[in-house]
């Protein structure tokens, strides 16, 4: 019997990430639940080397062999400086390890960004 207890209470507890329940002076239990979805933050693309050349943003990332520009959606919040986050949409399920990874770039324009605008990429860099 204690044994289907554990089990039972191991198995709710994914289910009870994100909510609280407390009780108040009353000693009426109140449940607050929250949006995971919301407090998540998406996970962002290790990037290898960042490169602005004055006209495009040049970008190295990891591949398999199938990685191109259109693998990733690039935001760009204002600010100053702005700031980029790299984003991975289409995974990369080829087979051919690139261990010096692939370059992908996107031109100033592309981004919506002017000339020497100051930048900040927020990705985290994978050596």
């Amino acid at each position: 019997m204690r044994l289907a207890a554990v089990t039972a209470a191991a198995a709710l507890l994914p289910l009870l990430g994100g909510c609280v329940i407390y009780s108040n002076e009353g000693g009426e239990k109140v449940s607050i639940v929250t949006d995971q979805g919301a407090t998540r933050a998406e996970a962002l693309e290790a990037v290898r080397k960042v490169d602005f050349d004055g006209q495009r943003l040049n970008v190295v990332v990891g591949s398999n062999g199938c990685t191109e520009t259109s693998s990733f959606e690039v935001k760009i919040k204002d600010g100053d400086p702005a700031e980029l986050t790299l984003t991975r949409r289409t995974p990369d399920l080829c087979k051919a390890l690139v261990a010096e990874g692939v370059t992908v770039s996107w031109t100033y324009a592309e981004l919506g960004l002017e000339r020497g605008q100051p930048v900040r990429v927020l990705n985290p860099i994978s050596l």
